[in-house]
């Protein structure tokens, strides 16, 4: 069955005939046997009138006590004029079946909603004996009542009907749910960031439409891992492949220079020697901005691969927030601009982390502030501690004034290599790569990172990272 309509729509289709099958089959199981009694009212009537006949009124009595006691089968016997022969008070009821009319309420017990599913209860035969017609009304025996419960109500059919119903509807629910919570842990794995998750469907049994949401998805995870492996090698390899020309670059430019400065003043005027020094240290320029560059993508390669494990150790995160505002304002001269730290006097902030993972992420966020800043202001780095759902997380706020980022590019300015074409460009120096080190250096510490732009205009990068739980005796790292 492939159709997920046609399975559904047979599932409920098979529960309602099943409990309509056994509601047919326990009525009829469970309902007084009348044919057996049609086949024996005659004789019954007989032996009536004789124990009448022979013991008159007494003996008719004895008769219909005895057929009660043994058989559970309440009896009148009328003679022609219509009067009972054990004497006993007739109800209304058993002498309009006798007189072949509509009884008049029937019997308490039968009474209620069965009587439309189950046959009557009430036998009436007659028979002509000695030249006289003597009728019977005879009340068949209960069915057994466990069924249908005290006052006719079908307790332990009720019961069956609901846990048959429930059992069905349950399996039906657990087969059609089960794969879409598998897919859904999936999915939520791959947005997390595990390109390895896989819903794993079924290689046989079922052939719905589910199964194959399942197979498209596993597909689509197939592909997506593949082309960011092969993204990742991509750029391994050509940053390896261009470390060997740079190297030679390198070298070659120092040979320059050599010779430059032997040179400079036997073959060559001052001016030719003040453009060739220009010249080389362009290219030294050059040479080491690609090295950099070079350098950030075999750590975006690892930190994508991971190929390398955390060395966590604890470490207070203030102190290091403290050197690395020191050490960008210092390498901002002539903007006059200024790095401030707003932290708990009280609290070190204690993580554990990488220490050089994460001081590269923080470093990457705040150098990002001072290079975009507006001159002569100041980047303001806060620190607090705030409560969250598995223990405190430290949360750290670096915020600049300078042009801010449009909001549909928020998110954007994590990504490798993307840049916007109005204040952030070039010109800055920078290649895309700082904010992308960062966000994933942080991820790879369980917190995440997170922009927005401010009132009062700027930038605000928000960074939060699980805080380490306090212990006592932990001694602060010597600063360097």
């Amino acid at each position: 069955m492939k159709s997920l309509f046609l399975k559904i729509f047979l599932s409920f289709w098979a529960a309602q005939a099943l409990f309509l099958v056994l509601a047919i089959l326990v009525t009829i199981a469970l309902r007084p046997a009348r044919h057996g009694m049609e086949s024996q009212a005659p004789q019954i009537l007989a032996e009536a009138v004789n124990a009448y006949q022979s013991g008159g009124e007494r003996g008719a009595h004895d008769y219909v006590e005895e057929l009660w006691r043994t058989q559970h089968l309440r009896g009148f016997v009328f003679d022609p004029s219509g009067r009972e022969l054990a004497g006993r008070l007739v109800p209304p009821w058993i002498e309009d079946v006798r007189q072949g009319v509509a009884p008049r309420g029937g019997p308490p017990r039968h009474r209620g909603w069965m009587d439309r599913l189950m046959r009557d209860p009430i036998l009436r035969q007659a028979l002509t004996l000695d030249g006289k017609r003597y009728t019977l009304v005879l009340e068949l025996p209960p069915g057994p009542r466990v069924f249908f419960g005290p006052h006719e109500i079908p307790g332990l059919g009720i019961t069956i009907a609901v846990i048959t119903s429930g059992l069905m509807c349950y399996l039906l629910a657990w087969s059609l749910t089960s794969p879409v919570t598998r897919l859904r842990k999936a999915a939520q794995s791959l947005a997390a960031g595990d390109l390895s998750a896989r819903a794993g469907a079924p290689a046989s049994g079922r052939g719905d439409e589910l199964t194959e949401l399942m197979c498209d998805f596993d597909r689509m995870a197939d592909r997506i891992e593949g082309l960011v492996d092969s993204q990742s090698r991509l750029l391994k390899d050509v940053s390896h492949e261009l470390r060997s020309p740079l190297a030679r670059l390198s070298v070659a430019l120092g040979l320059a220079r050599q010779r430059a400065a032997s040179e400079a003043g036997a073959e060559v005027g001052p001016e030719v020697a003040t453009e060739l020094e220009s010249a080389l240290n362009r290219i030294e320029l050059e040479a080491d901005r690609l090295n950099q560059l070079i350098q950030r993508l075999l750590t975006i390669s690892r930190l994508e691969s991971r190929t390398d494990g955390l060395r966590k150790t604890r470490l207070s995160l203030r102190e290091l927030l403290e050197q690395v505002a020191h050490d960008a304002e210092y390498e901002t001269p002539g903007r006059g601009c200024r790095v401030t730290t707003l932290a708990d006097a009280t609290d070190e902030f204690l993580v554990e982390a990488d220490p050089d993972l994460l001081r590269s992420a923080v470093e990457n966020v705040v150098r990002n502030a001072t290079r975009y800043t507006a001159e002569g202001t100041t980047v303001e780095v806060q620190l607090e501690r705030q409560p969250a759902a598995d223990g405190d997380e430290i949360v750290v706020r670096v915020m600049d004034s300078g042009p801010g980022v449009p909001e549909e590019a928020l998110q954007k300015i994590f990504e490798p290599f993307y840049r916007l074409d109005d204040a952030r460009n070039r010109q800055t120096g920078g290649a895309g790569l700082g904010l992308s080190i960062a966000d994933r250096a942080i991820r790879l510490h369980g917190g995440q990172l997170r922009a927005s732009n401010r009132k009062q205009g700027g930038l605000e990068i928000e960074i939060r990272i699980p805080a380490a739980s306090p212990v006592q005796g932990f001694a602060l790292p010597a600063s360097s």
